[in-house]
């Protein structure tokens, strides 16, 4: 599975005016801080930084992330919460690579502290989204939104 595919799909969604209706300037691998985060957005009423997470890990039609301890995934959380209180925007995009979903949730028996910091990153003000993609031999389309669940059964 190609890595690389979730950014590029999250590329061409933007591009194509899904996210921010105003036309933008994109520009990949942006660094900010100690990061260097997938997409850095930027229009005259705007200006945000997007990391893109490709979710393939799937059971009962609920989709997880991480699928493995993902120390870099907190970095990343961190420093949007960072970027919100420098008065940039910021976005996670969870593109989940298939359809048919119910919902995302955080990997909580893989991962406690993700999700721990992906709650405190929605409360700091950063958007938690969540699409399904239609998911093809020669390509990978963002389509649909899928609801976001970040409680914890178990605290």
């Amino acid at each position: 599975m190609d890595s690389q595919i979730p950014n590029k799909a999250a590329l061409e969604w933007i591009k194509a005016g899904y996210l921010f209706p105003e036309k933008v300037q994109i520009t990949p691998e942006k660094t900010y801080g100690n990061s260097r985060f997938d997409l850095y957005v930027c229009s005259e009423k705007r200006k945000a930084f997007i990391e893109v997470k490709g979710v393939t890990l799937e059971s009962d039609n609920i989709v997880r992330f991480p699928d493995a301890p993902t120390e870099r995934g907190i970095k990343h959380l961190k420093e949007l919460i960072h970027c919100m209180q420098e008065g940039y925007e910021a976005y996670l995009l969870l593109v989940i690579q298939m359809k048919g979903v119910d919902r995302f949730e955080p990997n909580w028996e893989t991962h406690r502290e993700f999700g721990e910091t992906l709650q405190e990153a929605e409360k700091a003000g950063v958007h938690i989204l969540a699409y399904d993609c239609l998911v093809e031999p020669d390509r990978m389309e963002i389509q649909d939104s899928v609801p976001v669940c970040l409680t914890s059964e178990r605290k």
